[in-house]
């Protein structure tokens, strides 16, 4: 079975960091180009990043780009997203996936002072 857990979110003052956590099983990670989404309430959900399988080349979305980074460790069949300077219109529920994989229950992020 498929599973996809994130973790690492919380809330977090306007200019902080969070770091978040997929781990994947059920799979052959190394296999699939990994992403993070996230869903902002009222909102369509968005894709924030992606980083490929062999040469893990990495695309990030207009609003995120210079802030976030995406990683992933093979040898644990994890992702992350580091997010740094971090503002209100980051507050949304995070989301990691691969094309075709199941939706996690997703992760909240809250900016706010």
């Amino acid at each position: 079975q498929v599973q996809l857990v994130e973790s690492g979110g919380g809330l977090v003052q306007p200019g902080g960091s969070l770091r978040l956590s997929c781990a994947a099983s059920g799979l052959t990670y190394k296999s699939y180009a990994m992403y993070w989404f996230r869903q902002a309430p009222g909102k369509e959900r968005e894709m924030v990043a992606r980083i490929s399988t062999v040469d893990s080349t990495i695309t990030y979305s207009d609003s995120v780009q210079g802030r976030f980074t995406i990683s992933r460790d093979n040898a644990k069949n994890t992702v992350y997203l580091q997010m740094n300077s971090l503002d209100s219109d980051d507050t949304a529920v995070y989301y990691c996936h691969f094309q075709g994989g199941p939706w996690g229950q997703g992760i909240q992020v809250t900016v706010s002072s």
